[in-house]
């Protein structure tokens, strides 16, 4: 009688550790794994690109076609990090080729950028968008950068000129089909168009069959057929008056030549201009509200007939304080305040 006691007693905790076991909740899943970032792919050639107005740290940018594009500021580069990542237009960044990001210029472009400080300038080829520091103009590759002499500095003094019939070019190539048959380019100008190339026709014979045999049911010599070679992707030719190669993908390297120009006897002024106006008082009323922040002067200029006055704070003589001021220009309001060289 105790052994069977003994194991309804056995049998009862067992059921009891069952029931105790189904009532528990569940343990908790784990979380679901955060899928990796998919990095995009460049695009062979890249692609033609001017793109929408865009916001970056609060400013805005305006992207637009302007071959006539000459402007002074402060160039710096990048390399470490964006080896090989896409840039703005699709392609592979490479810091060893002549590239450059702007904010605005298409893409592709040629520019010329010369170093106001020791003369050197280079052609280069802006594929990308930047540079989103304040107070800069051009952003260079790491190539590039060493060709002028400012890669171990790391910011120089720059002009930067659009070549424009060099830039028509290289955007005719980059376009779709449909802009290259209408032969206008992005400004609304001719664009350069290959010489025609005369059609190719392949005649296929097969052979005769051998003397003293009969050619196979089916076998008959067909008639000649004509096939002309298809188009090829891009038409236009890459520029002739600059040295460089073209690659496989349709993209146009400059070379490597660097240009010993005239500098002046003294470096340009660091300025920052706040703005331009046509009205006097206006440009003065600005003046006088920056003025506290630094040294705020008018200047005369006459644009296609026009005389605008323009506002500037400075001049500065290092970099550094030149962004300094141009943050505090840009808190009270200018957005559009940026650096120049004069």
């Amino acid at each position: 009688m105790a052994r069977a006691n003994l194991v309804k007693l056995a049998v009862l905790g067992v059921t009891i550790a069952g029931l105790a076991g189904c009532s528990s909740p569940p343990p908790p899943k784990p979380p679901a794994a955060v899928p990796a970032p998919v990095e995009p792919k460049p695009t062979p050639g890249g692609s033609y690109k001017v793109g929408n107005p865009y916001q970056i740290d609060g400013v805005w940018y305006y992207p637009r076609v302007d071959y006539s594009y000459n402007e002074t500021g402060i160039a710096s580069w990048y390399g470490p990090g964006f080896h090989t990542k896409v840039t703005a237009n699709g392609e592979a960044y490479n810091e060893n080729e002549l590239t450059a990001a702007h904010q605005t210029l298409p893409m592709p472009s040629l520019v010329r950028v010369t170093n106001l400080e020791n003369g050197r300038s280079i052609v280069v080829r802006i594929n990308d968008r930047g540079p989103f520091v304040s107070g800069r103009i051009i952003d260079m590759s790491r190539r590039g950068a060493q060709l002028l002499g400012f890669d171990q500095q790391g910011t120089a003094k720059v002009r930067v000129e659009v070549l424009a019939e060099e830039s028509r070019a290289i955007a005719a190539a980059a376009m779709n089909a449909a802009s290259q048959v209408a032969g206008v380019s992005p400004d609304g100008g001719p664009v350069p168009q290959a010489a025609p190339r005369p059609s190719v026709t392949v005649e296929s014979t097969p052979l005769a069959p051998p003397a003293g045999t009969k050619a196979a049911p089916g076998s008959a010599i067909p008639p000649k057929v004509a096939q002309a070679t298809p188009a090829p992707a891009r038409t236009i030719a890459a520029p002739t008056s600059l040295a460089g190669t073209t690659t496989d993908d349709g993209r146009f390297l400059p070379a490597p030549v660097v240009e010993q120009r005239a500098v002046p006897a003294k470096p340009g002024k660091i300025y920052i201009q706040a703005g331009a106006f046509a009205s006097y008082d206006n440009a003065n009323k600005l003046r006088a509200k920056l003025n506290s922040i630094a040294p705020t002067n008018l200047s005369n200029a006459m644009v296609n007939g026009t005389q605008y006055f323009r506002v500037r704070v400075g001049p500065f003589d290092q970099v550094e304080r030149a962004d300094q001021v141009l943050a505090q220009v840009l808190q009270a309001g200018t957005s559009e305040a940026k650096i120049i060289v004069d």
